[in-house]
């Protein structure tokens, strides 16, 4: 997939901006910015449901603004929300989108891909939140999709919950479907994506793997210890270094040592706060 100079205006406002980025084969690539920023904008203009203003996009060889129903064929997506199927069960309901595919892959082992054979009988209202958004990935994947798209899939869920849906996320990309991911969760990404573009003010201002995103705005390790009865804390770009020192000082364990490296949600808020326009003006 290759985006280049996209832009989208509503009226006087410019809610695409210039973005460019490439996914690559098999990839799971995560976009991540604030509410407004342009994410689901973007996504849609790639998914072929919004036109665009300017710009050139390029989604499995073809331009999503002139796609016909093969291209579509080739798409699977996974919305935030997804109004219910009435009172149809399971099967029904993943046999019901499977008949809009020329080549769809296999009802009872996709249901089981998902972990839901066991509910393939029950009426889709008798599912759990957790349940019904497995559901959403089988409707999304049915059509043996080379590309998903995934909006806030794990929204609601419990952490146990999430991690199994993480789970098989991670296989389906493993069968070989390039994943483009939009989440708010940070840790959602960090496990899940490749790489992350992070959208601001319809910019895109960053684009890395999770472990180098913005490694140059926040990567200041934070050392703690306790000393003689008193909480020390220092601020260092070398903690490994730093604590080596102090256990010289010491002369032996450090008590209650805590090193605390940026994570992906400290480098992402400080790019956000670097973007936004009360830090340019």
């Amino acid at each position: 997939m290759s985006v280049r100079g996209l832009r989208k205006n509503y009226g006087a406002l410019v809610a695409v901006d210039d973005v460019t980025f490439d996914v690559d084969f098999g990839e799971c690539f995560a976009i991540l910015g604030p509410n407004g920023a342009g994410k689901t904008t973007t996504v849609e203009i790639i998914e072929g449901y919004r036109p665009r203003d300017a710009g050139e996009v390029n989604v499995l060889g073809v331009d999503p603004a002139q796609a016909n129903r093969a291209w579509r064929a080739q798409i699977g997506i996974v919305l935030q929300s997804v109004r219910d199927l009435g009172e149809v069960n399971v099967r029904e309901a993943v046999a019901h989108f499977a008949s809009y595919y020329p080549a769809p892959a296999d009802i009872d082992l996709t249901i089981a891909a998902v972990g839901l054979q066991e509910k393939s009988g029950d009426r889709i209202g008798k599912l759990s939140g957790g349940q019904r958004r497995r559901l959403d990935v089988a409707l999304g994947v049915i059509g043996s999709p080379r590309l998903l798209f995934l909006d806030e899939p794990t929204t609601g869920f419990d952490p146990q919950a999430r991690r199994e849906f993480w789970a098989l996320l991670q296989s389906i990309q493993q069968a070989g479907t390039t994943i483009v991911l939009t989440t708010h969760y940070l840790d959602e990404a960090e496990v899940l994506a490749d790489r992350v573009a992070v959208i601001a003010a319809g910019r895109v201002i960053a684009i890395d793997t999770p472990a180098q995103l913005g490694t140059g705005t926040s990567d200041v390790a934070e050392v703690s210890w306790r000393e003689s009865g008193t909480w020390h804390h220092q601020s260092t770009t070398t903690p490994g270094a730093f604590v080596v020192d102090l256990q010289r000082r010491i002369g032996g364990e450090i008590p209650d040592l805590t090193v605390r490296r940026s994570t992906l949600e400290d480098r992402y808020l400080a790019l956000i706060d670097q973007a936004s326009p009360e830090q340019a003006s």
